[in-house]
């Protein structure tokens, strides 16, 4: 079941993501996060009016995708990056092209232009799911991070969308 996030499911966000911080190329970040740094996220991007989505299977979160701004001027406000993370244990069962999908959904209602994915260039599942959604690659910053002992690409992909009917400089 893909439902909106409440405060109940940080914990579980919370071990998603840390999971991605610790084993995998995901997030380009050393250390855990806390509780209380979610809980922070959780609420600037409620206050914001950013989704954040969950997959729920036998009552556990298994899976979750937010969006937010790409870049903070002005000028950006059309283009939003994207994350999706499913717990480890519940990948290739399809829960990221789920989350997806809706996300996807939730974009074009709101009228944005470009959804935009930064996904580490060895990340192929990540990279094969996005271009099964239509996105396309948009450039790669050679030796953008350093984890594992060794330099990361980060490649951009991008889905474009219809985009406001009347776009303006506000």
């Amino acid at each position: 079941m893909i439902r909106e996030a409440t405060q109940k499911d940080l914990v579980d966000i919370l071990n998603i993501y840390n999971d991605a911080i610790l084993n995998t190329t995901a997030v380009y970040s050393y250390k855990p996060q806390t509780l209380e740094s979610r809980q922070i996220w959780f609420e600037q991007k409620m206050d914001e009016g950013y989704p954040i989505l969950v997959c729920e299977q036998d009552n556990k979160v298994v899976g979750f995708a937010t969006f937010g701004p790409f870049r903070a001027w002005p000028a950006y406000k059309y283009s939003i990056e994207h994350s999706v993370y499913v717990d480890k244990e519940y990948r290739k069962k399809g829960i990221g092209t789920s989350l997806m999908k809706e996300l996807i959904a939730i974009a074009r209602e709101r009228e944005y232009m470009t959804l935009i994915a930064g996904i580490d260039t060895a990340n192929e599942k990540s990279i094969a799911m996005h271009k099964n959604f239509g996105f396309v690659h948009s450039g790669t910053i050679r030796k953008a991070g350093f984890k594992f002992n060794r330099w990361l690409d980060l490649g951009f992909y991008q889905l474009e969308l219809i985009g406001p009917k009347e776009p303006v400089e506000e």
